[in-house]
């Protein structure tokens, strides 16, 4: 999902009701899941990608750090 950032992917599961979570698989130690939400529209929220969007970029300072 490029509106979040560089190697982030999204799992579609569809029960009763349509759940997405994205996360990045791009780093040797380990994925990282930055956000899951049921889905109730065609069309993602914007707050939830924001939501992704940040603590994406909260992952990639913290590994920066060390």
């Amino acid at each position: 999902m490029q509106t979040v950032g560089a190697g982030v992917k999204e799992i579609r599961i569809r029960v009763e009701n349509a759940y997405r979570v994205l996360y990045v698989a791009k780093f040797a130690e380990a994925v990282y899941v930055l956000h899951g939400f049921e889905k109730k529209t065609r069309r993602t929220p914007k707050a939830d990608i924001d939501l992704a969007g940040k603590r994406y970029r909260q992952l990639l300072n913290e590994r920066k750090k060390k």
